[in-house]
């Protein structure tokens, strides 16, 4: 393995193979069903075990969900388990064939197979409020800080980030003519050498993994610069979402209590993940700190601390619908967003919206 450990972008997979082949298996997902009957006709307390799709390998990306299952909160929703399931993965198979009740992604995937498969998918909710791309740059090399300093510049794409690429030129009106595009992988090297000027990286790994190398970066990020689009969105079917209300909201609130947990102490939320959710991948209890303390600023913004965390508001909806298009995939905001069940669970939970508090 290279001494960076790099994340493989969640647009690694085709997206329509894989929602195609998922919709083979199924046209509809979501091995949970809403409390059983008793036998005086009433309700059991329990959902019994679920499945959630994780889109990465268990590192510190998964905090909330690691405070969630260590500190009972699924069990007190009325869970008896909730399957951590590790990726790489975008979900959408998982979840049409039904071996995943929930699944992690982001609104690029599931975007893609709703419009261009009609994959029968709605996003109700996202962790991370603003993206983790960016184009990487050496500070004393390509110091790519603004959009324009993308004219010929050699930067390094990977096959699956090409489609976003072309969306960030679009955005800012560059020509693709202008900028030479290299053919990467995942590992930053090719920057770090000086084959490339930039580098299509996440704010949360490879741009961490290169300051750590001890090398001044630029940071050119795509949230900032014209594709505002939510990612880390909690994914689950219409036949989920229309049969099974309850267990979803019941599970919001586990994993909104979690969240606050991780966002209050992101030290805590890494060793979770270093000692025992990802304990037999080694990984690097610097790096893992500080992507935990990264990626809670992705989480956060003004309007989760005006209406709680997970909400997208019409406005991001917007952002995200307009990103979406500049990359070629056409939806309107009600064809991928469903934030009704948060909104019920802020309603009934009030207390959970001040999650700083």
């Amino acid at each position: 393995m290279s001494r960076f450990t790099t994340r493989r972008a969640r647009v690694a997979t085709s997206i329509a193979a894989i929602a195609l082949s998922a919709l083979a298996l199924s046209a509809c997902a979501g091995g949970s069903s809403e409390p059983a009957a008793t036998s005086d006709g009433g309700e059991s307390a329990g959902y019994g075990d679920i499945t959630l799709q994780l889109s990465w390998i268990k590192n510190e990306e998964f905090a909330g969900e690691y405070f969630a299952d260590s500190k009972g909160y699924y069990t007190e929703a009325g869970f008896d388990s909730v399957n951590l399931v590790p990726g790489p993965s975008g979900g959408v198979a998982e979840l049409l064939s039904g071996s995943a009740d929930i699944a992690l992604s982001d609104s690029v995937q599931i975007g893609s197979a709703v419009a261009n498969e009609g994959a029968p998918l709605k996003i109700i909710g996202a962790t991370f409020q603003a993206n983790p791309f960016t184009v990487l740059s050496l500070a004393d090399g390509g110091d790519i800080s603004t959009p324009e300093d993308l004219i010929g510049k050699r930067i390094g794409v990977q096959d699956s980030n090409l489609t976003l690429f072309s969306a960030l030129l679009a955005a800012n009106d560059i020509d693709p003519a202008d900028v030479t595009v290299v053919p990467v992988q995942y590992d930053p090297a090719p920057l770090v050498n000086g084959e490339v000027d930039g580098f299509v990286a996440y704010l949360t790994n490879e741009a961490i993994s290169v300051e750590m190398e001890g090398l001044s970066t630029t940071n050119l990020p795509f949230a900032d610069n014209g594709l505002p689009f939510v990612a880390e969105t909690f994914t689950v079917t219409e036949d989920t979402l229309e049969n099974n209300r309850e267990m979803l909201k019941a599970f919001l609130v586990a994993e909104i209590k979690g969240w606050t947990d991780a966002l209050a102490d992101p030290q805590a939320g890494a060793d979770l993940a270093i000692e025992t959710y990802g304990a037999d991948l080694d990984l690097d209890p610097a790096k893992t700190l500080a992507g935990s303390e990264a990626q809670n600023k992705l989480v956060v913004s003004s309007e989760t601390e005006e209406n709680g965390l997970f909400t997208i508001s019409e406005a991001l909806q917007k952002l995200t619908i307009d990103s979406l298009a500049g990359a070629g995939i056409v939806l309107d905001a009600a064809d991928l967003f469903d934030l009704s069940l948060l909104a019920e669970v802020y309603e009934e939970n009030p207390d959970l919206v001040a999650y700083a508090g």
